[in-house]
């Protein structure tokens, strides 16, 4: 390992896990706040236009096809730096070099099979996902110039990980920054400038993927990058593209489930409250989404100090890293909620101005974030076990509170509630906050289950050698 990539690195195994948290995390949080700005910033701009409300459940129904392809993103990106933080660990920069090639032939496989499959089968995925004959052109109208600035979207996700797995966390901070700036001024450009409505939203979007993409594929051409594109990293490894799908499997299916999850929940909706129900849960799903990525940023943060200090087996600071950060992220979840319950109209104006639209946005807010410091607690030990390489663990967690209590939760309490003489819609919303609820419950018991990582001295099996080994002569896991 060269000495400039052992000043990069050795802080993961020896500085403060304060202090490290606070660095990595820091430009994480902006990164996952900024990821946030592509789909928020639309809403703010076409939802005061002419027709914002059926603009925004067009966009409510586009939100889930975005993020199938972000699980795609998720797939690669989180499990090659999941993987890089560990070999890394173990002083191994050719390996992650070799690591970086891959997970570039990973995105570009997924990209082109996305990409053909969204525009061959659009309108049937948008009705299949709640779109109504009202709704269903202007959602395809935004994703026929989407589409391809998503591909390029997975492509930052994945070399923005990398960056910052590698040492590089402001840097990949100001990636996604700069290229937020431009959507901005693009939408403002695009919708109120030139009136482009829909369209002007899409290509700022697309324009602006493009900008980060480009950024972050620069700086692994930058000879001063200690893991960068090399001749040898673009030689295919099966066993590394299966260690990179192996943890990456988890944030997948957590946002694929994610993605079923709201084709259902937008049927429901319908069904109790029509385009408008959907309209409000476009919005509140905004807002919230901005919770979660500011967990997610944490968790990001705490990814590089985990898994490098469980590749070199330092408990003691696995456990403090784990601490702090779930410290961290029930505060964020506490903010969360008391914002939602004290001031739930003016974030709902921030994107609309109608009044019916508003009504049934501020309950829907209240009962989504109500349980946001467990949320909070949920996906902490879901990051941890994928930074660990246990990503079953991590897949059970994460599918807890989207898939194995919210699916039955969304039919059962509706009916409840309107036995009990309530409304169907409530109940819809009331889903969520009990399905929260259990996937904690749920969460805290899986974590019990694996207290040993923590004890100082404790190697689990995977660390322990076997035959096969890695391209500089360390063991595979």
């Amino acid at each position: 390992m060269s000495s400039e990539a052992i000043d990069t690195t050795k802080e993961l195994g020896t500085r403060s896990i304060r202090s490290l948290l606070w660095k990595y995390a820091l430009p994480a949080v902006v990164t996952q706040i900024i990821a946030t700005v592509y789909n928020l910033v639309d809403s703010i701009f076409l939802g005061h236009a002419e027709n914002g409300p059926l603009i925004l459940a067009a966009l409510a129904i586009t939100l889930p096809i975005m993020n199938i392809i972000h699980a795609f993103g998720s797939l690669v990106g989180a499990g090659a730096s999941a993987r890089m933080s560990i070999v890394l660990g173990r002083k191994d920069v050719r390996w992650a070099e070799k690591i970086l090639g891959n997970s570039v032939h990973l995105t570009f496989f997924f990209g082109a099979l996305f990409l053909t499959a969204g525009y061959l089968f659009m309108r049937p995925i948008l009705s299949m996902f709640g779109a109504s004959a009202t709704t269903i052109s202007l959602a395809q109208e935004y994703l026929d110039i989407v589409l391809p600035g998503m591909f390029l979207t997975t492509l930052t996700f994945n070399l923005s990980g990398l960056i910052r797995a590698s040492g590089y966390a402001s840097k990949s901070m100001w990636i996604q920054v700069s290229g937020a700036l431009l959507n901005i001024a693009l939408d403002a450009l695009f919708i109120v400038g030139l009136g482009w409505g829909i369209r002007g939203g899409a290509w700022a979007t697309t324009i602006a993927m493009a900008f980060s993409a480009g950024l972050a594929v620069m700086h692994f051409l930058n000879p001063k990058s200690f893991i960068r594109f090399k001749r040898h990293c673009w030689e295919p490894k099966m066993y590394i593209v299966k260690n990179i799908l192996a943890i990456g499997i988890s944030p997948f299916s957590m946002n694929v489930a994610a993605c079923a999850v709201v084709a259902l929940l937008n049927s429901q909706l319908i069904h109790y409250g029509g385009d408008l129900a959907v309209s409000a849960y476009g919005v509140v799903n905004r807002v919230a989404m901005l919770v979660v990525m500011i967990l997610l940023g944490i968790c990001q943060g705490m990814q590089p100090i985990a898994g490098y200090n469980y590749g070199a087996g330092n408990n003691l600071r696995l456990k403090h890293v784990y601490m702090l950060s779930m410290k961290w992220n029930v505060g964020i979840g506490v903010v969360g909620m008391l914002l939602a319950l004290i001031i739930p109209r003016l974030l709902v104006m921030m994107m609309s101005d109608n009044e019916q639209l508003i009504s049934i946005s501020i309950p829907a807010m209240r009962y989504l974030l109500v349980m946001a410091p467990l949320i909070g607690f949920t996906i902490t030990n879901s990051q941890f076990f994928q930074s660990i390489d246990k990503p079953w663990i991590a897949i059970v967690t994460s599918l807890s509170r989207q898939v194995i209590f919210l699916i039955p939760m969304m039919y059962l309490v509706p009916m409840l509630y309107m036995r009990l003489g309530g409304d169907g819609l409530s109940g819809v919303w009331c889903s969520c906050t009990v399905s929260d609820l259990l996937g904690a419950v749920l969460s805290g018991l899986l974590l019990l289950s694996q207290r040993k990582v923590f004890v100082p001295g404790y190697i689990p099996p995977e660390r322990k050698p076997r035959k096969e080994r890695g391209p500089s002569g360390t063991i595979i896991q």
